[in-house]
C-alpha cells in the first residue's frame, strides 16, 4: 500500500528514474576519454569511433585527452566519474600492463569498470630513418651493440606495449646502454624519430603507418603474428630472427562500474554496429588497425589472461616496478 501511495503522490522510485534516464539517453554529449595525448593510436581510433557513433547513438560524441602517468591519470579519472553513460574510456593494453608495473594504481581493472566492447588491435613496429643504413632488426642490433651508448629508442608512455617490448629487446640483446626515451604519447615518440632525436622507434603501427608508406621512416619488423596486409615487405619479429616476440596493442571501450546495464548494452550495440560496416573496417585497416569487435564479456576474458601474462614478462625482463 505504501508503494502505491508513493506512486499516487507522483514520487518516482529509483527504477522509474533509471528507466526515464535511459529513455532520454543521450540528452547531452557523450565523452570518450583517451588516457593518452593526441596523435597516438588510441586517440586516432577514438576520433574515428566518435564520428561514427553519433548518428546511431542519437547524440553527439566527443573526445577528451587525459594523458599522463602511463595512462593511469585518464583511467583513474573515468573509474571515479559519474556512472551515467556520459563519460567512457578508450583504453589500450596499458590497462592490463600497469597492474604488473606499478606498485599502486588509481583503478582496479576487474572492479572499477563495466566493459563495453573491444574495438581493434594493432601490432607494434620497430622503425628507423632510412639514412641509418640498416635494413633489418638484426642489422640494427649488430650496429647498436658496437656502441650502445650512442643509440636510443623512443616509445609511448611507461606501461604501453611498445615501451615494454623496447625493454625486452634491450634485455635479451644486451643493449643495456641504449636509453629508452619515453614520451607522453605515440605521436610524440614518432616525431622524435623523424626529427633524428632517437635512432629507433618502438611504437604502435597505426600512427607510423602513413610515414612508412610515404618512405619517411623504414619499418624493420612488426610484432604481430603475421605481416601487415599493405606492408608485405616488413617481416614479423619471428621472421626477423626474434622468437617469442609478439606484442599487440588493443583498444577497447569501458564505462564506470555502476553504469546502468541498459546504457552499457546500448553503447556496445552501437559500437559493434559501427565496426561491422565494411567501409569503416577498411578505414581502420588503412590506418593500421585490425578489427576484433569483441563483446564486453569477451574483452574481459582477454584482460584476465593478459594481466598475469604481462606481470610475468615484466618480472622476466627485470623491469623495476614504479
Amino acid at each position: 500500500m505504501k508503494s502505491a501511495a508513493v506512486l499516487a503522490a507522483g514520487v518516482a522510485t529509483p527504477s522509474i528514474l533509471t528507466s526515464r534516464a535511459f529513455a532520454a539517453y543521450p540528452d547531452r554529449p557523450v565523452r570518450i576519454v583517451v588516457a593518452n595525448t593526441p596523435g597516438g593510436p588510441s586517440d586516432i581510433i577514438a576520433r574515428f569511433m566518435a564520428t561514427a557513433m553519433g548518428d546511431p547513438l542519437g547524440g553527439s560524441v566527443i573526445v577528451e585527452n587525459k594523458g599522463g602517468a602511463g595512462g593511469n591519470i585518464g583511467m583513474g579519472y573515468v573509474a571515479r566519474a559519474d556512472a551515467d553513460g556520459y563519460t567512457i574510456l578508450l583504453t589500450t593494453s596499458a590497462f592490463a600492463v600497469n597492474p604488473g608495473l606499478y606498485n599502486s594504481l588509481p583503478y582496479d581493472p576487474f572492479k572499477d569498470f563495466a566493459p563495453i566492447c573491444e574495438l581493434a588491435v594493432s601490432p607494434n613496429v620497430f622503425a628507423v630513418k632510412p639514412d641509418l643504413g640498416v635494413g633489418t632488426m638484426k642489422e640494427f642490433v649488430a650496429l647498436a651493440k658496437k656502441d650502445p651508448g650512442k643509440f636510443n629508442v623512443s616509445s609511448p608512455p611507461i606501461g604501453t606495449t611498445p615501451q615494454l617490448e623496447a625493454e625486452v629487446l634491450k634485455a635479451r640483446e644486451g643493449l643495456h646502454g641504449m636509453a629508452t626515451v619515453v614520451f607522453a604519447g605515440g605521436g610524440d615518440a614518432l616525431k622524435a624519430l623523424i626529427a633524428g632525436t632517437v635512432q629507433l622507434s618502438s611504437g604502435v603501427l597505426a600512427p607510423a603507418h602513413p610515414q612508412i608508406k610515404a618512405g619517411q621512416i623504414k619499418g624493420l619488423a612488426v610484432t604481430g603474428t603475421k605481416r601487415w596486409p599493405d606492408l608485405p615487405d616488413i617481416p614479423t619479429m619471428a621472421e626477423a630472427g626474434f622468437d617469442d616476440f609478439v606484442f599487440e596493442t588493443y583498444c577497447a571501450l569501458m564505462a564506470p562500474a555502476k553504469t546502468p546495464p541498459e546504457i552499457v548494452s546500448k553503447l556496445e550495440k552501437v559500437a559493434l554496429g559501427v565496426l561491422a560496416k565494411p567501409d569503416f573496417r577498411e578505414k581502420l585497416i588503412q590506418a593500421g588497425f585490425e578489427i576484433t569487435a569483441k563483446t564486453g564479456k569477451e574483452h574481459m576474458e582477454r584482460v584476465a589472461k593478459e594481466v598475469p601474462m604481462y606481470k610475468k614478462i615484466i618480472e622476466g625482463a627485470k623491469i623495476a616496478k614504479l
